[in-house]
């Protein structure tokens, strides 16, 4: 049993067998957020798609109050670790086995600045993961554009979670191509309606989707469980 956590914009945990990890933690600051930090349960790691502040958000200090690994690519880890997080670094295509599960790291298209990089020596290229735990797994994209190399997930992933906001990432048209793509059982939407830039309608993605998946739109604050 998976459970899924939405907790604004792009933020999520994921929870089995008494292990919790949360993505792209940008609590502080985030106006669609449900939570604060000093309410959000102790995770077991962090794990980033890239370094925009609404997404690194508050991996440095969670990260540090909970004993947790940041899981991230090379150069974000290392600016992680830098600011006194423990790390674990990875890079596009690389996989590694932890006590709470598997992650992959998948590509994505989007920029590589990190918040708080001030020399500007860490930047680095975001991506996707593709997370099993529990013995499911789930795909969060990340900030990506529609990318071919998507396919290569068809069929292998229970969970989606897709960006549908346009301007910075993928817009409904793309995120249901995405869903075709990648063939999830359950698709979740996300980075959406957090600022006005990026407003979208959930139910119009979830009517596009069709019967292509299992549309399970949530609030801030919601849980999808699965098994």
């Amino acid at each position: 049993m998976v459970t899924i956590t939405f907790h604004g914009h792009a933020c999520f945990t994921l929870e089995a067998d008494g292990r919790r990890v949360i993505i792209d933690p940008f609590l502080t600051g985030n106006p669609a957020a449900d939570i604060p930090v000093d309410r959000l349960p102790k995770v077991d790691a962090v794990l980033l798609s890239h370094g925009h502040g609404d997404h690194l958000g508050d991996a440095i200090p969670i990260a540090k109050r909970d004993g947790a690994t940041v899981v991230a690519t090379f150069e974000l880890a290392a600016f992680c670790a830098s600011q006194g997080a423990a790390s674990h670094a990875m890079h596009i295509g690389g996989g590694h086995r932890f006590p709470f599960g598997h992650v992959k790291l998948v590509p994505a298209f989007h920029g590589g600045r990190v918040e708080g990089d001030t020399a500007g020596q860490f930047t680095t290229s975001p991506c996707g993961l593709v997370v099993t735990i529990g013995g499911k797994s789930v795909y969060h994209c990340g900030d990506t554009a529609l990318t071919l190399e998507m396919q290569l997930l068809s069929g292998r992933v229970d969970t989606m979670l897709v960006p549908i906001g346009d301007n910075y990432t993928m817009g409904i048209e793309d995120a249901v191509r995405a869903v075709e793509f990648v063939r999830p059982r359950t698709v979740i939407p996300m980075h959406y309606n957090t600022f006005d830039v990026i407003r979208a309608d959930p139910g119009q993605f979830k009517r596009q989707v069709g019967d292509r998946a299992q549309v399970v739109v949530l609030a801030p604050g919601q849980t999808h469980t699965f098994s």
